[in-house]
C-alpha cells in the first residue's frame, strides 16, 4: 500500500497545475489539470450513455480520469511548446511519467492511459472528444465571466469531427451556440 500512497501523492499536483493555454491566453485563473480531468468524466458520463450502439460508460469514465495525469510530473505543455519538441519526445515523456504514477496505482490506471492514448477503442475516442468538449464548456464559462481574446480555442470546438458520436455533435454545436452568443 506504500506504493499506491506514493503515486496518490505524486499525483496531487494536478490539483494545483494551471492549464497553461489559458494562462497564455490572460485568464487570470484557470482551471487546474484536476478541474479539466473532472469536467471531461463528466461530460463522458453524460455523453457516454447516449451514444448507440452502447459504449462502457465505466470504462469511459477511466479513461477520463488518467487521459492528463502524467502531467503531474510532465505539466501542461502549451502547445507551441509542444510542437517545438522532437518528434516522438512529448509521448516518450508522457509514457515515463504514466509509467511512474499510474503504473503504482494500478494495472488498470496503466492499462487505461494506453487505451486513451492509442485511441482504438470507441470508449477511448469518446473521451478524447470530451477532453475537447471539456476545453469548450470552460470556454463558455470564461466568456459569460466576461474573458475576451479566446478565439482560437473557439475555432478547434468548431474543427471537431463528431460523427462517430452524435451526442458529442450536439453538445459541440451547443458549445457553438453558446460561444457565439457571448462573443
Amino acid at each position: 500500500m506504500d506504493e499506491t500512497l506514493e503515486a496518490l501523492l505524486a499525483l496531487a499536483p494536478l490539483d494545483a497545475l494551471p492549464r497553461t493555454g489559458w494562462i497564455q491566453r490572460g485568464v487570470a485563473a484557470p482551471e487546474s489539470v484536476a478541474g479539466h480531468l473532472a469536467g471531461t468524466a463528466l461530460l463522458a458520463l453524460a455523453l457516454a450513455p447516449r451514444v448507440e450502439p452502447a459504449l462502457d460508460v465505466d470504462r469511459c469514465l477511466a479513461l477520463a480520469v488518467v487521459h492528463d495525469a502524467p502531467e503531474a510530473l510532465t505539466g501542461d505543455l502549451p502547445r507551441g511548446a509542444r510542437e517545438r519538441l522532437p518528434e516522438g519526445a512529448k509521448a516518450a515523456a508522457e509514457e515515463a511519467a504514466a509509467r511512474a504514477v499510474l503504473a503504482p496505482l494500478s494495472p488498470v490506471a496503466l492499462a487505461r492511459f494506453h487505451e486513451v492514448e492509442a485511441g482504438e477503442t470507441r470508449e477511448a475516442r469518446l473521451v478524447r472528444l470530451c477532453d475537447r468538449l471539456a476545453l469548450g464548456v470552460r470556454l463558455v464559462a470564461y466568456l459569460r465571466a466576461g474573458q475576451r481574446g479566446l478565439d482560437e480555442f473557439a475555432h478547434g470546438i468548431e474543427a471537431l469531427d463528431c460523427r462517430e458520436f452524435p451526442p458529442a455533435a450536439e453538445m459541440r454545436d451547443t458549445l457553438l451556440d453558446a460561444i457565439t452568443r457571448q462573443g
